[in-house]
């Protein structure tokens, strides 16, 4: 003991103050603006590279693509409109695909 004071308690103070500054530093690392963490390329591709979605045929433009888009979502069928190589594309779940074809037959 020094001077009446419990040495434990006096380097455990100190011990807080050097995991509050390396909180700190990690957290300045890990919230700067100028740093992306995970980048994430934002890509077309083709219409059969979409993984379980199925495209349909599409309207050549954008304008007619959404509003057959609005059509399926009004019949309560699950729809995404994407950009892909080929222009603007409906893709639905191959589950779907039969009745969202008959769908916008109509």
């Amino acid at each position: 003991m020094l001077g009446g004071i419990n040495n434990g308690l006096f380097l455990q103070s100190f011990g807080g103050f050097i995991g509050l500054a390396l909180l700190i530093l990690v957290l300045k690392w890990g919230f700067t603006s100028n740093k992306k963490l995970i980048i994430t390329p934002i890509k077309a591709g083709k219409k059969d590279q979409y993984g379980l979605l199925k495209p349909l045929p599409t309207p050549g433009n954008y304008i007619e693509a959404q509003m057959a888009l609005q059509k399926l979502v009004d019949s309560n069928i699950k729809a995404t409109l994407t950009q892909t190589l080929d222009g603007p594309q409906l893709m639905v779940f191959e589950k779907d695909l039969g009745i969202a074809q008959s769908v916008l037959k109509n």
